[in-house]
């Protein structure tokens, strides 16, 4: 039997009444601007994850791909959206779930996307660490010997491992850049001030200020070999004497930074 055909323009309301009026629809999940309070705009479409019981052939699968100014969608059966993660990652995490056929299980598949598995998170955060490294360390480098723009561009490169690593230290997806802020306001990182975070982060991408850098660098330092993550820092040898600030002039007040010990703001 052929479905019978929607009215066009699809709508958001037009299609969910189709769809909770399919049993093989088991799951319905919003993700996108509409899932994050005080982010709608005059331009945000509704962006749907329709899931359909494995095995099960709806007759709505064949609007998989659907794309208009006012609805997204895309048709997965519960064990791929089960295993759905890399970018889609954050979308889900913070995804809400408008039917849930399973018992809760859509839903306990979406809390899921926002917990890293530890392993994980600490193989994860290595590499972010050992990228960011990287990316500082030629900044710095070409700080140095006047090559302003790959300063700036490394130095942005950079922003973006950093925040990755600081996100896998908590166990999190990163988020967007759409969403950074509206997640840090709401789900600040655990010993971070996220209005100081923002405001680096944000002067370190747009001039790739050297000394805010190597500043911010020592901080990052502390709290990745707190984390268990000297092994990737102390593989830079003495290149990480270029990644930290200048060592304090002779007869100075000195000493190392202690674990859990917060350096003076980075302002």
């Amino acid at each position: 039997m052929t479905p019978e055909p929607f009215p066009l323009p699809l709508t958001l309301d037009a299609f969910l009444d189709r769809a909770t009026a399919d049993p093989d629809v088991v799951g319905l999940v919003l993700k996108g601007s509409h899932a994050h309070d005080g982010m709608v705009t005059e331009h945000s479409d509704h962006d749907l994850y329709v899931v359909v019981a494995d095995g099960t052939d709806s007759g709505l699968v064949r609007l998989h791909g659907h794309r208009s100014a006012e609805l997204d969608l895309v048709f997965t059966t519960v064990e791929e959206f089960r295993r759905l993660g890399g970018h889609e990652r954050y979308a889900l995490a913070r995804a809400r779930v408008l039917l849930d056929r399973l018992d809760g299980g859509i839903a306990a598949m979406v809390r899921a996307k926002g917990r890293l598995a530890e392993d994980e998170a600490f193989r994860d955060a290595a590499g972010w660490l050992d990228a960011y490294a990287n990316s500082l360390y030629r900044s710095i480098k070409n700080d140095r010997d006047g090559h302003r723009l790959a300063a700036r561009l490394d130095a942005a490169d950079g922003v973006r491992f950093l925040l990755e690593f600081l996100f896998a230290l908590d166990r999190r997806p990163r988020p967007y850049n759409k969403y950074l802020e509206w997640e840090l306001v709401r789900f600040p990182l655990p010993g971070w001030d996220t209005a100081e975070l923002l405001d680096a982060v944000g002067r370190i991408a747009s001039t790739g200020d050297a000394p805010l850098q190597r500043r911010f660098f020592a901080r990052v330092e502390t709290v990745a070999r707190a984390a268990g993550h000297s092994p990737t820092l102390d593989g830079w040898g003495e290149d990480l004497s270029l990644m930290r600030p200048p060592a304090p002039l002779s007869g100075a007040a000195s000493g190392p930074v202690r674990p859990g010990h917060r350096p003076p703001g980075l302002r």
